[in-house]
């Protein structure tokens, strides 16, 4: 018996008339959907009137639902898996039945579309000659300053998603960790209130304040300077601690642990970390 194909399709990440011909012919062909979410791709597909039986499949589906679609491919069947919007395995659901398809040779075929991450970066103003696509960061705030502490030194450019609720607190942490360079905000894309703003991260965090943020967040944020190693200002240390005084910790403790992972010592960030405060307070 000859078995069937996997079909990665993207679909538009907001203005509908980016689907192309290709994703219309193959999701009208194949024998089944596996979507992330059922209800959005049921309007999409009754939009261009086109009847075909869906499957949830998502990051919680479990390797039982995995299999299960394996099962059916390798018995003949064709599925095209589909993500609400833009390209599966790229932040979203896909990866995994990517994989076991290869590992148990079943054809995997791609039906290109629309990228968030790369269309942003193209109207970004940034340099796009080499970038690094770190997706959402950590929720946890450990594990969210390691991960920036990581690329702090990366001359790539970084592109982040973010949600709008979680914004302004990415924005200061990406300010702290990285210092004070430029970075696109990109939301909306390819909707009717499509914005991209170029400014520095010390500017989107004041503006941030002001503004309440709306729509998903492309974030473009410039790499680190060539043959220049960053070096950790007082303030930069200072916010870190802050970041882990919001936390909950303890300001000493919060000056204590920063102090071993930065060289300065618990007493002059603790000072920073008041003055800090203090002209905050004064605004």
């Amino acid at each position: 018996m000859k078995t069937g194909t996997l079909y990665v399709v993207g679909t538009p990440i907001g203005n509908l008339g980016d689907i192309t011909v290709r994703q219309l012919e193959t999701l009208g062909e194949v024998d089944f959907i596996a979507a992330e979410d059922t209800r959005v791709t049921r309007k999409l597909l009754t939009h261009f009137d086109i009847h075909k039986p869906l499957v949830s499949y998502h990051d919680h589906s479990g390797q039982k639902i995995e299999q299960g679609l394996i099962d059916r491919i390798r018995a003949g069947e064709n599925c095209a898996v589909v993500t609400d919007a833009g390209m599966p395995c790229i932040s979203d659901p896909g990866e995994g039945l990517v994989m076991l398809c290869h590992e148990a040779g079943i054809p995997v075929c791609v039906v290109p579309g629309p990228s968030a991450a790369i269309s942003a970066l193209a109207i970004s103003g940034q340099s796009t000659a080499r970038f690094a696509f770190e997706g959402f960061l950590p929720v946890q705030k450990k594990q969210r300053m390691a991960r920036l502490d990581a690329v702090k030194s990366d001359t790539r450019t970084l592109i982040f998603y973010e949600a709008p609720h979680k914004l302004h607190a990415t924005l200061a942490d990406l300010l702290a960790a990285l210092g004070d360079r430029s970075i696109s905000l990109c939301r909306e894309l390819t909707k009717m209130y499509e914005e991209v703003r170029r400014m520095t991260l010390s500017e989107a965090v004041t503006y941030y304040k002001t503004n309440e943020p709306r729509g998903e967040f492309v974030l473009i944020v410039a790499g680190a300077a060539e043959n220049e190693q960053k070096q950790l200002t007082l303030a930069d240390a200072a916010a870190l601690a802050e970041s882990l005084v919001s936390d909950g910790m303890r300001a000493a403790d919060a000056c204590k642990q920063i102090a071993k992972e930065t060289g300065f010592s618990k007493s002059e960030l603790y000072a920073a970390l008041l003055t800090g405060r203090e002209e905050g307070g004064a605004d």
